[in-house]
Order: structure tokens, then sequence, then C-alpha cells
């Protein structure tokens, strides 16, 4: 199992080793001159806040869950 892990990590390194170019990216320029790159910021940052309230409202109702739980227990 430990050999298709590392032969996987290493294939990945070397895949991103390959894709990199000289340094320039072409496509967040465009999107950095035009102004879409913010809304592209927004947009991940709106969706990284949902998660995260998600999360929170996950956790929540699971210790309320774990403190019912322990109280029919006792």
């Amino acid at each position: 199992m430990k050999k298709y892990i590392l032969s996987l990590v290493l294939m990945l390194i070397s895949i991103a080793t390959f894709a990199q170019n000289n340094g320039t990216v072409e496509m967040a320029d465009e999107m950095r001159g035009s102004g879409k790159i913010y809304v592209v910021v927004g947009v991940i940052t709106i969706i990284f806040i949902g998660i995260s309230f998600y999360l929170f409202s996950i956790d929540k109702k699971l210790s309320k869950l774990e403190k019912d739980h322990n109280q029919l227990r006792n």
C-alpha cells in the first residue's frame, strides 16, 4: 500500500513540475487587468464563509446530540 501511495505522490510531483510555466501566468494577468480576479476572489471567499458556517452549525448540532445522549445514558 505504501508503494502505491509513494508512486502516486511522485507522479503528482512530476506532473506539477512539468506543468509549470516560466513564471508567467497569462490567464491571471488578463483577469487582473480586466478586474475579474476580484470576482474570483469574492466568490471563493463567499464559498469559504458558507462552508465554515455550515461546519460550525453541524458541530453545534452534534455537540447538542452528544450532550443529550450522555444525559440519557446516565
